[in-house]
């Protein structure tokens, strides 16, 4: 009986049409790529590095002893601790409903599903002087609860609870938007079959779930931390600027530079920008992590 023969390409020449064919839609001239970069590049150069260095070159235009001591005065401490305290308040909060959510959604059907998912995306679409003016309307003195809480001697618009709130508010999507779609992609094959073999339902999740979106999760957590941190609207709204008490950083900063104590702002303004960078540096190494993971697999 003959054998049948079958045509094959060589590694090198498939190499080259792979190359060729990954290539076609990019073949543009020369001055073409560079014009774009250019763009590009000037774009980030005026709009992004510029503002950047200039609030440290401003931060420093007096000396580091001016600096240091608009970082240690008692009202941009407290800013510094209130901005934290929220941050660190608001950030588990939406991680376990980021996590709850994502969870409902990518994994069972139910319904008010897609209410759910509109609900989620809410804060990108209020404006966050608007979250704050509904705080003041349910909570304020003359708000829906504003009787009950004076009855009650409790205090939540200008104090430290409605900054939490506020905060919680407008970084309620980022963790859940950042799981959702890795647990859509992940399916319900893996949990299943853990449940076949005995797992509870936590056991699942712990051992099955998380650990293939935990990436993502960390990601979202970031990006969280990173808008709790640099909140100013909503939180301008119901923190009254109480010097000392309700301020965060960046409304410290704000009426720092309103009362032309340019050196203080800058100075204070450098440190948000500093935790900025910061937080782009854990991000990028997320990013890259999560990149190796994948090529892992």
């Amino acid at each position: 009986m003959g054998t049948i023969a079958v045509p094959t390409v060589s590694t090198a020449g498939a190499s080259r049409q792979t190359k060729f064919e990954n290539n076609r839609a990019t073949r543009e001239p020369v001055w073409v790529k560079r014009l774009v970069l250019g763009l590009s590049l000037s774009f980030f150069a005026c709009f992004l590095l510029m503002p950047l260095i200039a609030v440290f070159v401003e931060a420093l235009r007096k000396g580091v002893d001016v600096y240091w001591q608009a970082l240690i005065d008692p009202d941009a401490l407290s800013a510094i601790k209130l901005t934290f305290i929220a941050a660190f308040i608001s950030v588990p909060l939406n991680l376990i409903f980021g996590v709850s959510a994502a969870w409902a959604i990518a994994k069972f059907e139910f319904r008010g599903k897609q209410l759910l998912i509109t609900f989620i995306d809410l804060p990108f679409s209020v404006s966050p002087v608007i979250v704050g003016l509904m705080y003041v309307l349910v909570f304020g003195v003359n708000g829906w609860f504003g009787g009950l809480l004076q009855a009650w001697d409790l205090k939540i618009i200008f104090a430290i609870p409605g900054i939490v709130l506020a905060t919680v508010f407008v970084t309620f999507p980022f963790v859940a938007r950042e799981l959702i779609p890795l647990m859509q992609a992940q399916g319900k094959e893996e949990e299943e079959a853990a449940i076949v073999l005995g797992a509870n339902g936590w056991q699942t999740f712990w051992y099955v779930t998380l650990p293939n979106v935990k990436w993502g999760l960390i990601y979202g957590v970031i990006l969280c931390n990173a808008r709790a941190m640099g909140e100013f609207g909503a939180v301008s709204v119901v923190s009254g600027h109480i010097r000392g008490l309700t301020n965060t950083m960046p409304l410290h900063v704000e009426i720092l530079y309103n009362e032309y104590n340019f050196a203080a702002a800058f100075a204070v303004a450098s440190l948000l920008a500093l935790l900025a960078l910061v937080t782009l540096a854990i991000k990028t190494w997320v990013e890259h992590r999560a990149q190796v993971a994948t090529s892992g697999h």
